[in-house]
Order: structure tokens, then sequence, then C-alpha cells
């Protein structure tokens, strides 16, 4: 990885900028996709300009936009950043883009042995896509809280009501960024939300307590970022209401951790099951299916998307509860 200066007429313009270059194959689009809470997403948008990112660091809000640059051959990436935290954003492009994530083990001949071949087309497929690791816990934790046992349309649903209600304006926004990208509310910001919202948005009693109880320790919460994966997932599941499924989904995207999971899964398990052997099954079985490549399953569960795959649809449909009315 190395960092250079952009064009001054464009660094001019932004608080903070830099130029970052992978080393190796990269596309943003699929990088930065699990990060993405639907087409919909407030705090994430993609213009003509260049991908933009708005969320909270340390040193306050800033507005993030991303620009693909340079030849196939040589990929780079034009960070500019505005607001108070404009410098801490750019500071954690390179760790969310995937600078660390290192696919070498899953890459070598002997390990693409094991694999399925619709594993290793997809990877042939696609070289370039990196798994994140953005570090902000809270941003990941809410909207994954939101996401238990409901669908995911409910869930997207509620969260951007709560987003549009309760988030601030990204910095610039309507003038250098978006004019409907926002940042996520804080952890006291979300700690001031009243019952009645969380039931306007959709949110029943208990994924919305959950939320409470996990942000009273945001500081504590927030520690679990510097700590390896497995650890964070560990003390994740030691708050009330957050088992493995939501821990998996936090630090596949705050870590970028290559073996995360989601136990628990609605959809999953049957998926895996389906792509790798034409049959559903259970977490259980998911997790025996998998066993071979430990280290590397999510590595493998990504791939298995990318390949194109769909499992037959059968059986009934998880339906969409409003909790508004009532």
């Amino acid at each position: 990885m190395t960092i250079a200066d952009v064009p001054a007429s464009v660094a001019a313009a932004a608080d903070a900028s830099l130029r970052w270059h992978p080393g190796g194959p990269f596309d943003l689009s699929q990088t930065l996709g699990p990060l993405r809470r639907g087409q919909g997403d407030p705090s994430i948008r993609t213009a003509a300009d260049g991908l933009w990112l708005g969320f909270t660091t340390a040193s306050g809000p800033a507005s993030l936009r991303l620009t693909a640059a340079g030849p196939r051959s040589e990929p780079a990436v034009n960070v500019q950043a505005w607001g108070p935290g404009a410098a801490a954003a750019v500071d954690s492009v390179p760790r969310m883009l995937g600078c660390d994530d290192d696919w070498s083990g899953f890459d070598e001949a002997g390990f693409h042995a094991t694999l399925p071949r619709m594993v290793v087309e997809a990877r042939r497929r696609n070289p370039a896509v990196r798994l994140p690791a953005t570090g902000r816990m809270i941003d990941s934790l809410v909207p994954t809280v939101l996401e238990q046992k409901v669908t995911v349309i409910e869930a997207r649903r509620g969260y951007r009501y709560l987003m549009y209600r309760f988030g601030t304006p990204a910095p610039g926004a309507g003038t250098v960024a978006p004019a409907n990208l926002m940042v996520q509310p804080t952890a006291e910001q979300w700690l001031r939300i009243p019952s009645w919202e969380w039931h306007q948005a959709g949110v029943g009693p208990q994924r919305s307590a959950t939320v409470m109880r996990a942000l009273r320790s945001a500081v504590a919460l927030e520690r679990l970022a510097a700590l390896p994966a497995s650890v964070a997932s560990a003390k994740l599941q030691t708050l009330p209401g957050i088992g493995a499924w939501t821990a998996a989904e936090v630090v596949q995207r705050t870590h970028g951790c290559p073996d995360s999971i989601a136990v628990g899964d609605y959809h999953l398990a049957a998926y895996v099951g389906a792509a790798l052997t034409g049959r559903r099954t259970d977490d259980a079985g998911m997790l025996r299916l998998l066993a071979p490549w430990a280290g590397q399953r999510q590595r493998v569960v990504r791939m298995i998307g990318f390949s194109g795959f769909r499992k037959p649809t059968f059986g009934p449909r998880m339906t969409i509860q409003d909790h508004r009315g009532h």
C-alpha cells in the first residue's frame, strides 16, 4: 500500500484527502457492498462523482468520497473527506477497503484443490473483492440488531425511518456531498429515541431494548474494534440480546473477518447446503460442510454468493410484520 497526494485542485476542495493504491486487483463496489443496508441506505450514496459515505469518527462527523482511479493494471482510489472528522475518516480508508485482507492462503493452489468448482470459478471471475474492516462497532451493530428475526425489507425500512428522523445530514450535504447523505445517530442520540418512535419504525420492543442496553456501554463497545475478531465476537455475545448471528454479522464488517459465519440466519444454512450438496440443511449441517475450510469460511460463502447460484424457492415465506398500528 502506498499513499500519494491527489491533484492540488481536488485536494483544495476537501478537508483531507489521499490517493490509495491497493497493490493488486481491486473493485470498490464489490468490497464495500456488505456495508450498504439496501439501495436506500442514507449513509451510503452512489453519485456521478463517486461513492459517498457519511459516518461519525472520534473527532466528529465526516462525508467521505471514494472514486476508482488508475488503469486496471494499477488501480487506485481517490479519497476526499469533509467535516470535523475528515482526517480520521481518511485514515480509516485503507482498512475499510481491505488493506489488511490477505487472500493468499485462499488463493494457494493446494487450497483451491479442496474447494468446489463453483467457488474456484467465482474467485477466478472476482479477484478484486476485499473484505472491508470499518472498525465502527456501533454503526454496524445497530442496523444488524434491527435485522434480527425479521425480513430484510422490514429491517431496512425501519432503519431508514430512524436515520432520517434522528440522524444528521452529513457535512456538506447538498453542496459538496449528496443532499440525502446522512450520518447515523451517535450512541447518545440513539439512547434518546423514545419508545413510540421505535414503534413507529416497526422495531419491536425486544430489538429496541437490545440496542439501548448495548449502547449504554458504547465506549467499551467501540474498544472491541481493536481486539481480534474472535475475541470481539465473544465479548459481543455477553450482551443480552446479542447472539452468534448478530456478532458474526458485525465482525464481518468491522474486522473484515474471513471466517465468521452467521449461524441462525433465516436463509444462509439452506442456501449453503443447496449450493454445496443440492439439498437444504440446518446450521449444524452448514458448519459441517464448511469445516474443511475453517479460517476461510466467510470467503467461501462470499464466493458462493458471487457464483450466481440461486437456491430453489419452496416452503412458506416469512411475512412482513407491521408493528406500527398496534
